[in-house]
């Protein structure tokens, strides 16, 4: 699957990168300058997962860097909470913007001072929504005190708190969360922007302005860890500065039609939105997908939609969470071999295949039926790129990447997919 992916950064998301250089152009930008884009994305991913059977529930999480030249999103995941009882647990993602200090500092200590605002017995759900507002903003105290005066950067953060009757979401910035209830979307947060009204007139209130949907023409979202350059108005209290740490806190009642939570990075919702998301899980869920399996998934689909930033998402499945379904199961393996046969014919085509780029497209302008909601064919891209690289070495010919994008034959047969790389 890696050499896979491998062949596919070659093939596939170079066009899409041109496609969107300029589309990403305001994006790229950051408190300390520019982001730069590397010239091949960084595909490599450890997804990881674990479940607590007693009570029903699991996770599944990966992370990818992707075109960014460095990675600055972090998470964590707590299946157990020391000193509270079963049904406890915390999930949480952090994206970094200008370093990545805020990020790994969330990750790390973010757990803790949640346990420590919440105490042995918590009450819900008032108690617990005021002891994540208050742990948001002890660690965000914590950092400043550490970090060397006028050092800029940030982090948002996202976290999910599951008690045995509540979910409670934590948030600042812009990393999001969706929850799928009976098949449908249930819930999803909603973004810290500087152009959004309350966030425009806290900051106008400090002082601030807002330039190219930007505050102070730099920072793209309003709340976030760090970023202490923007929380020095003086006389007001930490939650009234120009970005905020105090995190939006939503309760929601468990109910037994809850599916699973989706909680990830900007980079995630670039490529896809909360339904495509939540439509795109469940299907995969049918098929008896891992949750960190599916995450990697996902993940790959998003690269190979175009996004271009970096991307980590955490799912979280509950006892109500969709069941492996042996029709889906069947509709999926027809779907495979269907996609097989067709790659092999149109490679078959003519004196040498086509580039797997050209294959790729082809199949993008047919109608093809079944393929997987959300994703599409770019959620198949694996199965292509695997159906090509079968082709080519029954064909008895290696076929490598030119610099022109387009591939050549080296005359020798292939063993492996690893082979078909440059």
């Amino acid at each position: 699957m890696a050499a896979l992916a491998r062949l596919l950064e070659r093939l596939l998301w170079p066009a899409r990168k041109q496609e969107r250089v300029e589309e990403a152009e305001e994006r790229r930008s950051s408190p300390d300058g520019p982001q730069s884009l590397l010239d091949a994305p960084r595909c490599a991913q450890r997804p990881h997962g674990g479940a607590a059977a007693s009570w029903g529930l699991s996770f599944g999480a990966s992370a990818v860097q992707g075109w960014r030249a460095h990675m600055e999103d972090a998470h964590c995941a707590w299946l157990e909470l020391p000193g509270l009882g079963p049904g406890w647990a915390f999930f949480a993602i952090l994206d970094g913007h200008g370093g990545t200090r805020a990020a790994l500092f969330g990750a790390r200590h973010l757990p803790g001072y949640v346990l420590e605002e919440l105490g042995p017995a918590p009450g819900e759900p008032e108690g617990v929504c005021e002891a994540l507002r208050r742990a948001f903003l002890s660690a965000d105290a914590r950092l400043r005190a550490l970090w060397p005066r006028g050092e800029p950067g940030g982090s948002t953060a996202l976290a999910l708190l599951v008690s045995p009757h509540f979910l409670y979401l934590a948030h600042c910035g812009d990393s999001r969360a969706v929850l799928s209830r009976a098949g449908a979307v249930a819930f999803i947060t909603e973004d810290h922007r500087p152009l959004h009204p309350r966030e425009r007139d806290r900051i106008h209130d400090a002082g601030g302005t807002i330039s190219r949907r930007r505050l102070e023409g730099s920072l793209a979202v309003s709340r976030a860890l760090g970023d202490f350059a923007y929380k020095e108005a003086p006389g007001r209290p930490p939650e009234l500065q120009l970005v905020s740490a105090e995190p939006e806190v939503t309760a929601l009642a468990r109910r037994a039609e809850d599916e699973f939570m989706l909680l990830a990075s900007d980079g995630v919702w670039d490529a896809m939105s909360g339904p495509a998301l939540a439509g795109l899980v469940a299907s995969r869920l049918c098929l008896g997908l891992a949750p960190q399996l599916l995450c990697a998934q996902l993940l790959d689909t998003c690269l190979c939609k175009g996004s271009l930033d970096n991307m980590t998402c955490i799912l979280v499945c509950f006892p109500g969470a969709p069941r492996p379904c042996e029709e889906a199961i069947r509709k999926e393996l027809v779907l495979d071999a269907a996609l097989g046969r067709r790659v092999a014919e149109l490679c078959a085509f003519g004196q040498e295949p086509p580039s797997l780029n050209t294959v790729f497209r082809t199949l993008a302008s047919e109608d093809i039926p079944d393929l997987p909601p959300g994703g599409g064919l770019h959620c198949k891209a694996t199965v292509i790129a695997d159906a090509y690289s079968q082709f080519c070495q029954a064909s008895g010919e290696r076929w490598v990447m030119g610099q022109n994008g387009a591939e050549k034959p080296t005359g020798t047969h292939s063993s492996s997919a690893l082979d078909l790389e440059a």
